[in-house]
């Protein structure tokens, strides 16, 4: 071969390549922010139900059937909870049997394949908690979004932005304790969950841009009645109620924020997903350029929301170190670098967002301090 056949050859290879590699790093990161709302992040092992009994499970034996607390149990057309390990029960070696709460819907069948969830209630405030509520629409940049207001005495209201893989049912976790303190509660479901206008480019911006409807919510709950309010947000919920409390135009109504499992530094998170979604190691830079190609999530306005010169409310953080998808070293810093302003809670045994989950007695005892001298 001639030396510039040679050389066009070897340039159209690596064309080639480069295009390949581009548009598998495109699906990768496509694939990365395509997390829908109330299915399994990717990061979820799927477990095969091998019995049950009265008030038992057994579950395939790994990490995750083995986290200590309460967990739903979802599968195709099947939503359970189920409650701590029980040691005591004989099961085969590779088993793990758990305590069965309560079966919501459908049924356990030995084969039924089906994941750990922090969403542990299925329904409604009324219909799961036996909770009044009203459903509501909020007006939105994108349209409509539809949410559930369960009424309380205080003139504080609390709005709750759920996180990756949930839905606004997983807010319900610890509804039942706010209406011990007769709290106004605004469940919120934004753009991209069920009911909700979908996000212009169909895909999800870790908080970036739903953060606004979570703005739109603040200016609703003003609208009827709130004096001030309280931004309890789970994942990117969390990320959400961070931007609102540095560029809502409410900000002054802002008096406190919750954080759990807060997502802090997208790039660790884009990349956490896409390798749970088993993008090969090359690729992994790839995809996490073409997630941010795509979005423009750069972290840029999370380092600002973020700055602690801009953050003037106290602040509760519930994360872990056990947390592969959002960075704990993330918010022990945040919490270190205003120690004045930020309270730590910090929770073993726990993946993405539930931390209540893990320990939902200790959660609400630090929620509890945190929220009573607010009210």
């Amino acid at each position: 071969m001639r030396p510039a056949t040679a050389t066009a050859a070897a340039v159209s290879t690596l064309i080639g390549v480069g295009a390949a590699a581009v548009a598998v790093g495109r699906y990768a990161g496509d694939a990365a922010l395509k997390v829908s709302p109330g299915r399994p992040l990717p990061s979820d092992p799927r477990l095969t139900v091998h019995a049950t009994a009265a008030g038992q499970v057994t579950l395939t034996r790994c990490l995750a059937s083995l986290r200590p607390g309460t967990y739903g149990l979802e599968g195709p057309g099947v939503h359970a909870v189920v409650g701590p390990v029980l040691e005591s029960v004989p099961h085969a070696a590779d088993t793990v049997v758990r305590r069965l709460e309560s079966v919501s819907h459908g049924s356990l069948a030995p084969g039924t394949r089906v994941r750990l969830t922090p969403q542990v209630h299925s329904g409604d405030p009324t219909t799961a908690l036996d909770l009044d509520h009203k459903d509501v629409e909020i007006v939105g940049e994108l349209g409509s979004l539809p949410a559930w207001f369960v009424p309380g005495q205080r003139e504080t209201w609390v709005i709750t932005a759920h996180g990756l893989g949930t839905t606004r049912e997983h807010p319900m976790n610890i509804m039942a304790f706010l209406a011990e303190l007769e709290l106004p509660v605004l469940d919120l479901a934004y753009r991209g969950d069920p009911g909700a206008p979908r996000p212009p480019d169909g895909l999800g911006h870790l908080g970036e841009s739903e953060w606004r409807d979570l703005d739109a919510a603040i200016r609703y709950a003003v609208r009827y009645g709130a004096d001030r309010v309280i931004l309890i947000g789970w994942s990117i919920g969390a990320s959400m109620a961070l931007h609102a409390a540095v560029d809502s135009t409410l900000t002054e109504r802002i008096s406190g924020l919750v954080l759990d499992s807060p997502v802090l530094d997208p790039e660790a998170t884009l990349r956490a997903l896409a390798t749970a979604r088993r993008t090969p190691g090359p690729l992994l830079p790839l995809a996490v350029r073409a997630a941010q190609g795509r979005t423009g999530l750069r972290g840029d306005l999370l380092r600002r929301a973020t700055d602690t010169r801009n953050l003037r409310v106290p602040t509760l953080i519930c994360h872990g170190p056990d947390d592969t998808l959002a960075s704990w070293d993330s918010s022990r810093e945040l919490a270190a670098r205003r120690a004045d302003l930020i309270s730590l809670h910090a929770v073993a045994h726990a993946p993405h967002a539930a931390m209540w989950n893990a320990d939902p007695t200790g959660y609400e005892e630090a929620l509890r301090r945190f929220l009573t001298p607010l009210l």
